[in-house]
């Protein structure tokens, strides 16, 4: 028979609020929440607390936020809490003598179909890479990333329409109720554990950089497309503009694109009907929405009000 379950949660941002809000909903104990420190926000450089901690706060439940998971201060604090089970979403990679503490272990929750994707940004990812599915999965953690014997999963189709705001948001619902079942599977002893096969031929969820996420026009369509959903919002896809003699970046949050046989340059941009548009290989990109240096992001029927593009504009 299972103890009563004593949950250390471990997590920092949006995502990982909806299922400690869920496990709170289905009223399980949280002897202790583990999340980052403070961290300087904003054009003030103020210090602004994580989604978790917020919620936590809130909650009044016990907010611990080390800035070395293997100091002894920060290890005795946590063995003092009791849990038997910790749950992991959206945190850092854990020592072993912290995943390894708890009487029932230590699982986590990915927003992929492990083995696919492990890594930093499986969300983006997916979409970049033109996947028509993707999904959540629980596992107990080990000495790995990623790697360790899966609980549960469960697929979600990512649509045409989707961006990394979107898809992000439906997970994380569906990995809220999908922890709440694994934490059901615990309770009951009824967890079949699957290991992950060893072979290292998994697409993997790089860390978002600079390089990655800029736009090669010299692309398809459909891989400039999916580059600028898979992006959007955060970080966002980007590029070098050349407009009245002046290089600048920008950034486009929302596009669409048309197949098309033309005979402009690639990277020639014009404007026509309140539109900015792209010549590409074999069509053209509409930028729908875009972030200038300095300014907020805008349509580009509001940006086209008040700003010009010149006959050599082109980006690159």
């Amino acid at each position: 028979m299972t103890d009563k379950l004593r949950i250390v949660y471990m997590g920092t941002p949006d995502f990982a609020v909806a299922t400690l809000k869920a496990i709170l909903e289905h009223n399980y104990t949280v002897v202790g929440v583990i999340t980052a420190p403070d961290r300087p926000a904003g054009r003030g450089r103020k210090l602004k607390a994580s989604a978790v901690k917020e919620f936590a706060v809130a909650k009044g439940l016990k907010v611990l936020q080390p800035t070395n998971l293997k100091s002894e201060e920060f290890i005795e604090e946590l063995r003092s809490l009791n849990a038997n089970l910790q749950v992991v979403v959206a945190f850092r990679m854990l020592p072993k003598v912290v995943w390894d503490m708890p009487k029932y272990g230590t699982f986590n929750l990915h927003a992929s179909l492990l083995p696919e994707y492990r890594g930093a940004a499986p969300i983006n990812w997916a979409i970049i890479n033109g996947e028509q599915k993707t999904g959540i999965t629980t596992f107990f953690i080990d000495d790995k990333i990623d790697t360790g014997k899966i609980i549960a999963q469960e697929e979600v189709a990512i649509t045409e329409e989707d961006t990394a705001g979107t898809l992000h948001d439906t997970l994380m619902n569906r990995g809220a109720s999908l922890v709440i079942q694994t934490l059901q599977q615990i309770e009951s002893e009824t967890v079949s554990l699957q290991s992950q096969p060893l072979e290292e031929s998994f697409k993997t969820a790089y860390k978002l950089n600079k390089d990655n996420t800029k736009i090669d026009w010299t692309k398809d369509a459909r891989t400039i497309q999916n580059l600028i959903r898979g992006l959007s919002p955060y970080p966002t896809a980007w590029s070098y503009l050349q407009n009245n003699g002046e290089e600048y970046t920008f950034k486009i949050y929302k596009s669409s694109y048309t197949e098309e046989t033309h005979s402009y340059e690639i990277g020639k941009l014009k404007t026509e009907e309140g539109k900015i548009i792209i010549a590409i290989d074999g069509g053209f990109i509409s930028i729908e929405e875009l972030q200038l240096p300095g300014k907020k992001a805008l349509k580009a029927t509001d940006l086209l009000n008040g700003y010009s593009f010149y006959k050599d504009a082109k980006v690159y």
